[in-house]
């Protein structure tokens, strides 16, 4: 397996290794004792997630605040799709910044993304299908939203008409934001 930190802290992007043929083709998706290896942190996954999108539709800006804040390793199986994260860990030299990362299906690279950013992602193709692997339970009381769109992260998602939920529309300014990280 090949991974490449990230240019923010703690963000670490994994390709796996694909084997191949006129069969198709087998790969290990998910190797607790590699990954520890990487990411140096010990976690338990223990909640995962599936996502289908159609082209055009863009899901975030979302976290959990703790003690339910989430660590995920997400992939597209099915698809491409742009991964949007946000640095929101106070005393991070790198709050506030994005990362945009390519997941496509045909690469089936993967991204970590530890506790403490928020997270999203647009999908390029229809019937885009995500997946996210979590270290902590879904919480409804303790999930969060940052503008998809916020005028102080500056985000260019490189995307016209994105399709959004009205709650990701009524999600709160960075500016507003008080991290608990």
């Amino acid at each position: 397996m090949e991974f490449k930190k990230e240019k923010i802290e703690g963000l670490i992007s994994f390709y796996p290794k694909v084997f191949g043929d006129d069969r198709g083709f087998f790969l290990e998706s998910y190797n607790e004792k590699k990954y520890l290896d990487i990411i140096g942190d010990s976690f338990n996954f223990v909640q995962d997630n599936f996502s289908m999108s159609a082209k055009g539709v863009l899901r975030g800006l979302h976290f959990q605040i703790p003690p339910f804040e989430q660590g995920k390793l997400v992939q597209v199986t099915t698809g491409k799709a742009i991964d949007l994260v946000v640095d929101i860990r106070k005393n991070s030299p790198t709050y506030g910044q994005h990362i945009m990362v390519l997941l496509d299906s045909n690469l089936k690279n993967q991204l970590w993304i530890p506790p403490g950013f928020a997270h999203g992602f647009c999908a390029l193709e229809d019937n885009t299908i995500f997946n996210y692997k979590c270290t902590n339970y879904y919480s409804p009381e303790s999930e969060r939203s940052i503008l998809w769109n916020d005028p102080d992260l500056k985000i260019n998602w490189n995307i016209e008409n994105p399709t959004i939920s009205e709650k990701d529309k009524r999600a709160m300014n960075f500016k507003d934001f008080i991290s608990p990280f």
